[in-house]
């Protein structure tokens, strides 16, 4: 992914186009339930191309994204990854077309989830969730429910048929209709207006393992039909929420199947997310907790050098741990969490590549970690589409050597000010050396950590 400046710039012209109409209750819907997810600057930019569209239906007039920032009092930058953060969320398909080196773009605005959509999402619902707490998000669903139609109450369904009030016309009426083909068959260059269901979030990317999960499931417990395309997007979702494997999978299946033969949803998202807090101390997710997926781990054997050992480290562990660990025993602050998602979020780096990331980060940059230093180096790894960690880990090493390279005449007559301390991985793998770890005090616990990472940081002689 190109820095902003290389995508988008304040002379490019932009249309926007809605697919299908979009209601007034949809901008309840948005401020509440989305905008705490993605934040007042994505909201304001979702509300000002939906304002610049009402004004004639289905497409606005042609206007320049230097009218966008005037409007929304925010530069290109921001504008940018508001947009970025609104297709990947599923409110916005972006189109460009470039002539003669001048682009124009087309913003195709989607219409939110209901609120019965959002709720049972099983993905957004439990970020919202985690997002603004347990007393919030039970007045929001209040607000966005109302009690169902007293059936229970003795009313009975007295509603008449279609055939019941209407009948068809005699054929001798209907003969005009054969003068009226073409005015009835419908123009392919146009669209009626209406609305069109959305159907959520896109995991496009991301693959559960489906084959590995049937083939231990037996036909004789689980019939195939019971996990159709409904059921298989809910397990896609869950399995990328909580970190589920095809083998944890089948025991929530399981639980699941119902006396019809059936996969009980509701049951299946129960028992992941029951599951989870568990195993991680009554916290649901977020983003930032999880792994480098298995389709892109590359370290399968037992590690025999230290950069095998790192690359395993980075491949199984969370962006969170990896700041934990550099903490050594301490908590990683709030805004070095959100720099870390927000990248997640506009560069779309894998966990394991945002794991390389981090580490690079701290080690060059003296222990400290910037939102413009860590975004500028992200935008640079994302445009470079690395993948894995190992990609990540030469990538960096060659940067750094470029660096260094550069700079050698700079800094040749100068007296050296400070050492940086570098992992192993920049120059020669080193052979794995035994550890010894005190179990049982946490002090000491703390302190193996510690030396385990100092050992890591260990600077290298050229």
């Amino acid at each position: 992914m190109a820095q902003h400046w290389q995508e988008i710039l304040p002379i490019d012209r932009y249309i926007v186009t809605a697919n299908g109409l979009l209601h007034d209750y949809d901008r309840k819907v948005l401020t509440f339930l989305y905008q705490p997810l993605i934040g007042s600057a994505c909201h304001s930019l979702y509300m000002t191309l939906w304002a610049e569209l009402e004004e004639n239906r289905l497409w606005s007039e042609s206007s320049t994204h230097h009218l966008l920032m005037n409007l929304l009092d925010l530069n290109l930058k921001d504008i940018f990854h508001a947009r970025l953060k609104l297709e990947g969320i599923g409110l916005l398909k972006t189109y460009v077309k470039s002539i003669d080196g001048e682009r124009s773009f087309i913003y195709e605005l989607l219409p939110p989830l209901n609120p019965e959509q959002f709720f049972l999402d099983g993905m957004l619902n439990i970020y919202l969730y985690r997002k603004i707490g347990k007393k919030h998000f039970a007045r929001l669903k209040r607000f966005f429910s109302d009690q169902q139609l007293p059936k229970e109450q003795g009313y009975q369904d007295v509603t008449k048929a279609f055939q019941d009030v209407f009948i068809s016309g005699a054929p001798e009426n209907l003969q005009y209709l054969q003068d009226l083909t073409e005015e009835l068959d419908s123009d392919e260059n146009e669209r009626f207006i209406g609305r069109n269901d959305q159907r959520g979030i896109s995991l496009e990317g991301y693959t559960f393992d489906f084959d590995l999960l049937l083939s231990g499931l037996h036909e004789s417990l689980v019939p195939r039909k019971a996990i159709n395309q409904k059921v298989k997007e809910v397990i896609s979702k869950l399995a990328f929420l909580y970190h589920i494997d095809a083998i944890q999978m089948k025991k929530f299946i399981m639980d699941a199947l119902n006396e019809h033969d059936e996969i009980d949803v509701e049951q299946l998202r129960k028992a992941a997310r029951d599951w989870y807090q568990f195993e991680n101390y009554d916290q649901l997710p977020s983003l930032i907790e999880r792994t480098q997926p298995e389709a892109h781990k590359q370290q399968r054997q037992k590690p025999k050098t230290k950069e095998e050992e790192l690359i395993l480290y980075f491949e199984t562990v969370s962006p969170l741990k990896v700041l934990r660990d550099l903490s050594v025993g301490g908590e990683p602050s709030a805004s070095e969490i959100k720099i870390v998602e927000e990248v997640m979020i506009n560069q779309k780096l894998l966990p394991g590549v945002i794991n390389v990331l981090i580490w690079y980060v701290m080690l060059i940059n003296d222990m400290k970690f910037t939102k413009g230093y860590v975004e500028t180096i992200a935008s640079h790894w994302a445009r470079k589409q690395l993948k894995t960690v190992q990609e990540a880990m030469d990538f960096a090493r060659i940067e750094h050597k470029n660096k260094t390279a550069k700079n050698a005449g700079k800094t040749a007559k100068k007296k050296p000010t400070r050492t940086e301390f570098l992992p192993d991985w920049f120059d020669e793998a080193q052979p794995v050396q035994a550890k010894q770890s005190t179990q049982g005090d946490p002090e000491s616990d703390i302190e193996a950590k510690k030396r385990e990472i100092e050992e890591m940081l260990k600077a290298f002689d050229d």
